[in-house]
């Protein structure tokens, strides 16, 4: 992605959710000053990714994409030093734009639709043993989908569909996504941007997203222009913190 487009994204997301009344912390708005004087009181913020992430998964981001801000989230590699075990999440889904299928190894989320467009979910449950096999998914080898039928659940009530059916999350819904569970979504084209929260375990986007193709979930930055504001994947270069790595 270039960093023109990142920067038109983050502007564009900032002033539809103050459009729509929903505030966001101060480290949203920090410049790159700001990070590049970051010190020990906010390393969290660093360690645990919080903050903007833009992907658009290798192709074209208003078709297939998502802008993401992490206001919170524990760590799986400092359990001792960050012992919450819980990730707050803003995902925003513009007009028609589509998430590809993915699930997850260890985050159990709810997808909360707190307002714009109507949202379609679409589910399948994955083969036990491509859950199992963690190398494939690391080489991008293609997920197994199954013709069964899925149970979820939607604002707490226990729903069934036919493996690829969809569910419409309408403002105010939600869906709750189990480990293991393929989804993918869009936001239903002509009723608007959607502005979904996500709650969930704890999160780490770099280890535990299995998509079922190919799909690069940490773009790639083209340094057309300045960065007006960083994303998660900025923050090494940038400030005198790095994220914690697995032993």
């Amino acid at each position: 992605m270039k960093r023109s487009q990142i920067n038109s994204i983050i502007q564009y997301t900032m002033d539809k959710l103050k459009e729509y009344q929903f505030p966001l912390p101060p480290f949203a708005y920090y410049s790159t000053e700001d990070w590049k004087n970051l010190d020990e009181s906010e390393i969290e913020i660093v360690e645990n990714m919080l903050g903007w992430d833009i992907s658009d998964f290798g192709g074209d981001f208003k078709k297939v994409g998502l802008t993401i801000f992490t206001f919170r989230n524990g760590n799986f590699y400092a359990k001792e030093k960050y012992p919450k075990p819980y990730c707050e999440k803003l995902d925003f889904v513009m007009d028609g734009q589509t998430l590809p299928f993915h699930y997850h190894w260890s985050k159990r989320e709810d997808i909360i639709n707190r307002g714009g467009g109507d949202l379609d979910v679409t589910l399948y449950n994955s083969d036990p043993k491509d859950f199992a096999d963690v190398q494939a998914a690391r080489e991008f080898k293609r997920g197994t989908f199954l013709d069964t039928p899925v149970t979820t659940k939607v604002d707490g009530r226990e729903i069934t569909v036919p493996a690829g059916g969809k569910v419409t999350l309408h403002p105010g819904q939600s869906i709750a996504i189990t480990p293991g569970l393929y989804h993918s979504w869009q936001g239903v084209p002509g009723t608007g941007d959607v502005i979904l929260f996500e709650v969930s375990t704890t999160n780490d986007d770099r280890t535990d997203n299995r998509f079922y193709k190919a799909s690069d979930r940490i773009p790639t930055i083209e340094e057309d222009v300045k960065p007006n504001y960083l994303i998660f994947a900025d923050y090494p270069k940038f400030t005198k913190f790095d994220f914690i790595k697995k032993n």
